[in-house]
């Protein structure tokens, strides 16, 4: 943590597999950027990695770190392709999983909507004998000997990984934590984890939920880390690898082996680190972020430079709640398909993926995506990743004609871009989400748009919100990487209160020693120097009767500051009773300093070719300029395209870009300039 010399981060994405080494010395950074391989992940990443050591002319025995955001996890869960798992619960209490909670998700049906099949059936869930009461009293002790007959059943159910969730254990994990014990020894060939590994909080459902998720994907996980260590070594790097965890940290590989739950959001969380670290080296702290892949777009909002984090967050059907970068994620991409249905035009969440990829990538794909609809209205050029991938445009007009434009009796040029406009108009509803929604007003904001296909849709975006202002990154495109390697370390350590305590009378105190003790001896895990570690102590609250908590920091007026936090975001606070439910200790360790280059002043712009798009009114001319060239203070008046190695931009007519010191394009309204 106190030395990184040359750091290398790798973020695989459903379409492309984006790399970024930098160096801390010098500040110089090399990135890279290759397809996506779906059947083993690990072969883009080793040849990402090939990629950026040859540019920067570097060997792989010189890396001191390696950072890594997978989606692994979190394919596993929403594909339900993990791990046969079995569940280890209190008699009597079996079907919690299955009965779940009373409300149905948002946009569902209510008259029609039905529960989805649970993660483990019901045939997999074993009883052991004993009870812990809500307070950690014991008011059945364990008996071990159904512990032992449980194990036997489930050698016959021939599972590959268990779960181990017990009534209160939160409150008092003895039973669990000997339970998990007594598995491990009669069953050393398969995976177990315990809910007080993962999330000793309360309400039951949601931590057994929790930890039959951690099981399902605990074994893929560990075999995948283990795989990617080895190839690593082979490959020469004595480097230690560090993933991305969902709460925009990174941990060490033996944490998220125990706990693999944590990476289901690590792709979009380290893009979030890297848009805020862009954002403030140019002054700015309140932004919202659009990240837009090839398949989702996942949407944040950053108040005052600070990351918020969720324990509502969701994967799939799953609430899953862990901490982790409170965002809103939707399917529109650049693979999002677009169709035709009964006369009405959609635009995903079906996606082309990496394979085939949408019509104009030439690998089979044979629906209009988004992607194709740029091509169609000449957005991008003919050749991308700094000319190592051709497009087809007679491909994506061929799919786009007979996909969206024949069925609705438009020319191919509108259909292309009825398609934009739906994909622009569904994520404009998710930043409404996390804006509006929640107390902000968007236009106080920057947006800041990344992602491959980020960039061309930024402008579109911040004029159907009114937002004044965007922010381009120096490599969006690869941002994901890049947050890698602005990523911190970070843990969190959570306890419930036996029960709901009056707040202004709660005694936390050894409560708060306890998890202190436990960062404490995770710093020491993850060798973090003492000056780089920062402790952040949270309690969650919640009004005498209400369902759900909201997240405090702890030290000043907890009953006030509660109050406060109640207003923002609900708009009222009442005169009643308020509850402390859980205490909350994150740990932080402040990433090493690295250098940061700037760009030298030069305000010329050269256009290296010209473009004709295809406007409302008719094909428009504009240049094409490689933003490599360009010096901090260039003006970059719209219409205009910016070439680069990992996305394309996009600017229009009504803005104007200024090239800023540290490499990004800060985009403005021209009236308001």
């Amino acid at each position: 943590m106190s030395s990184i010399d040359l750091a290398l981060a790798v973020d695989i994405g459903g379409t492309f597999t984006d790399v970024a080494l930098r160096d801390g010395v010098t500040g110089d950074v090399w990135r890279a950027k290759t397809p996506s391989t779906p059947s083993d992940p690990s072969v883009a990443f080793l040849d990402g990695i090939r990629r950026a050591l040859a540019d920067a002319g570097r060997d792989a025995s010189e890396l001191t770190e390696v950072l890594h955001g997978t989606t692994v996890a979190t394919n596993m869960i929403l594909e339900g392709k993990g791990a046969r798992a079995a569940l280890v619960t209190t008699a009597g209490f079996r079907h919690v999983l299955a009965i779940g909670r009373q409300d149905i998700p948002r946009k569902a049906n209510l008259y029609n909507w039905e529960k989805p099949d649970r993660p483990i059936p019901p045939d997999r869930i074993v009883e052991v004998i004993e009870r812990v009461a809500g307070g950690g009293d014991v008011l059945t002790p364990l008996d071990e000997a159904s512990v032992i007959a449980a194990a036997e059943t489930l050698r016959e159910l021939d599972v590959d990984a268990v779960a181990v969730c017990l009534l209160h254990a939160f409150a008092n994990p003895a039973h669990e934590m000997r339970v998990a014990q007594i598995l491990r020894e009669q069953l050393p060939d398969v995976a177990v984890t315990a809910s007080t590994d993962v999330l000793p909080v309360v309400r039951e459902y949601e931590r057994t939920l929790a930890s039959v998720l951690n099981a399902i994907v605990m074994p893929g996980v560990t075999t995948y880390v283990q795989r990617l260590e080895q190839r690593l070594i082979d490959e020469g790097v004595t480097a230690p690898l560090l993933l991305m965890q969902s709460n925009g940290g990174v941990a060490g590989s033996a944490k998220i082996r125990q706990a693999p739950a944590l990476t289901a959001l690590s792709g979009p969380a380290a893009g979030v680190v890297g848009a805020l670290a862009e954002a403030q080296a140019c002054g700015i702290n309140d932004i919202v972020t659009v990240d837009i892949g090839g398949t989702s777009a996942d949407i944040c909002l950053i108040a005052d430079g600070h990351i918020g984090l969720t324990q509502n967050g969701q994967v799939g059907d799953w609430p899953l709640p862990l901490p982790m970068v409170d965002m809103v994620t939707i399917g529109a991409g650049g693979g999002s398909i677009a169709s035709v249905d009964e006369g009405t035009l959609s635009v995903g969440p079906r996606s082309a993926g990496a394979m085939p990829g949408p019509a104009a990538y030439m690998n089979g794909g044979t629906e209009p995506t988004v992607t194709d609809a740029h091509v169609v209205l000449g957005h991008l050029p003919a050749r991308l990743l700094g000319g190592r991938m051709a497009l087809d445009p007679e491909a994506a007009r061929r799919v786009v004609q007979t996909g969206v434009a024949d069925p609705l009796g438009l020319s191919v040029e509108d259909a292309a871009r009825g398609i934009l406009a739906i994909a622009d108009n569904h994520m404009v509803g998710a930043v409404r989400v996390v804006s509006v929604e929640r107390g902000h007003d968007p236009r106080d904001f920057t947006l800041v748009p990344f992602g491959g296909a980020g960039p061309l849709h930024g402008c579109a975006l911040a004029d159907l919100m009114g937002i004044n202002r965007v922010l381009i990154a120096r490599a969006p495109g690869v941002l994901c990487a890049d947050g890698l390697l602005d990523a911190d370390l970070k843990a969190e350590f959570s306890k419930a209160l036996p029960e709901a305590l009056p707040a202004a009378k709660a005694q936390t105190d050894d409560l708060v020693a306890e998890l202190e003790a436990k960062a404490k001896d995770w710093f020491a895990e993850e060798e973090v120097a003492p000056a780089r570690q920062q402790l952040h102590r949270v309690a969650l609250m919640r009004y005498h009767g209400q369902g759900g908590e909201l997240a405090v920091p702890m030290g000043g007026d907890l009953v006030a500051d509660f109050a406060a936090s109640h207003k923002a975001l609900y708009g009222f606070a009442l005169d009643a009773e308020v509850e402390l439910v859980t205490v909350r200790v994150e740990a932080t360790g402040l990433a090493a300093n690295r250098e940061a280059q700037n760009l030298a002043s030069d305000t010329t712009v050269t256009p290296i070719d010209t473009a004709e798009i295809a406007g409302p009114d008719g094909p428009v001319t504009v240049p094409v300029v490689d933003r490599a060239a360009l010096g901090a203070g260039a003006s970059l008046p719209g219409p205009m395209i910016l070439s680069q190695l990992d996305t394309t931009i996009l600017i229009t007519a009504d803005w104007l870009g200024t090239v800023q010191p540290s490499g990004a394009i800060l985009l403005t309204r021209k009236d308001n300039t």
